[in-house]
């Protein structure tokens, strides 16, 4: 099966799902912003992890 037609299939039947259980699809705008959150979040995390004195990425 070609991947294209694999995925309009999934598409598809996630979106006959979401109306059977009368859930109301997430804006991609809401999705993005939580993504982005969690994006900077993590480089955040990243970067007092790398930055701690002590550790081997400081020494470097």
């Amino acid at each position: 099966m070609h991947p294209d037609l694999h995925l309009t299939l999934h598409h598809a039947r996630a979106a006959e799902l979401r109306a059977e259980a009368g859930v109301p699809r997430p804006t991609a705008r809401n999705r993005h912003g939580l993504r982005t959150r969690l994006g900077w979040t993590l480089v955040e995390v990243g970067l007092r992890l790398a930055t701690r004195p002590g550790t081997a990425a400081a020494a470097l």
